[in-house]
């Protein structure tokens, strides 16, 4: 594992033209990040220009401290699951998109956009050791064999799989926790929680419904994944929710390696179908 830490090359005094110089001295990682994860506008940056200055404390102390957290996350890896991490985990200050994410490769890397995550450690590690279970994953599935060409990468039913192992391992990985830090990566999380647990039926039957009514799978994506969505409940990434549960129903029916390898069966697709049908009655 490496970690290209960015945060070293943020201009100290950000302007438009040396922002995009910024992103311009790390191509790779700055392309896929604008790609999928935030706007790459002039007023989305000078928006992200003027959260700078009040956040900037923040931003340092987050600095200051993930490096070493990162190192106690795959160590937790390393000592429950024997996992060796061949990545990069890059450290990136953003313009206010995604707070983290794996990038689309077989081995993903990480990275942990700063500018969006609280200096809080229980907080920190658990986002952290989220994105390293999605990492970890794909490892483990590689090492079983997988048959990538068969992932449909774009379909609920796949991120419902990833979301509740990343999900899992953070559990794992950070154990003990108040459960909401596990879905909120904060203290703010009660509530969410709380609403989710009490409308776990509901919550499943709108979502099999939009399976069926909506256009595109993006848009299942922004109501139920994204923090951009929750307009039918008013809550916002209610599908992580979905997903914890169905993952932990299984580990609970045929242990946590197989539910890992779910993706490799055939009838994959159907086995979340029959979850999801089950639970919602």
């Amino acid at each position: 594992m490496k970690i290209i830490d960015t945060y070293r090359s943020f201009p100290d005094n950000p302007t438009l033209s040396s922002l995009r110089a910024y992103y311009n001295n790390f191509p790779d990682i700055f392309e896929f990040y604008f790609q999928v994860h935030c706007k790459n506008t002039d007023d989305r940056l000078n928006q992200a220009i003027r959260m700078y200055s009040s956040d900037w404390d923040s931003i340092k102390e987050v600095h200051d401290c993930i490096g070493n957290l990162i190192e106690i996350v795959v160590q937790g890896y390393q000592s429950n699951y024997q996992l060796q991490f061949p990545i990069a985990v890059n450290l990136i200050v953003g313009a206010y998109g995604s707070n983290g994410y794996t990038n689309h490769q077989i081995i993903p890397d990480i990275t942990l956009a700063i500018e969006r995550l609280e200096p809080e450690e229980d907080s920190l590690k658990v986002l952290i050791a989220h994105e390293f279970g999605h990492a970890a994953h794909h490892i483990i599935s590689n090492n079983h064999q997988m048959d990538w060409k068969s992932v449909q990468w774009d379909h609920p039913y796949t991120w419902l799989l990833q979301e509740g192992t990343a999900t899992h391992f953070s559990k794992q990985i950070v154990r003990l926790l108040k459960e909401s830090i596990y879905f909120s990566y904060d203290n703010d999380g009660d509530e969410w929680l709380k609403f989710a647990k009490n409308n776990k039926q509901e919550i499943i039957k709108r979502f099999t419904s939009d399976l069926l009514s909506k256009e595109n799978n993006q848009e299942i994506f922004k109501e139920w994944f994204s923090i951009h969505g929750g307009t039918t409940f008013g809550f916002s990434r209610l599908g992580y929710f979905l997903a914890d549960a169905m993952f932990q129903d299984f580990v609970k029916e045929i242990g946590e390696i197989n539910t890992l390898l779910l993706w490799k069966e055939d009838n994959f697709f159907q086995i979340v179908e029959e979850w999801l049908n089950k639970n919602r009655e």
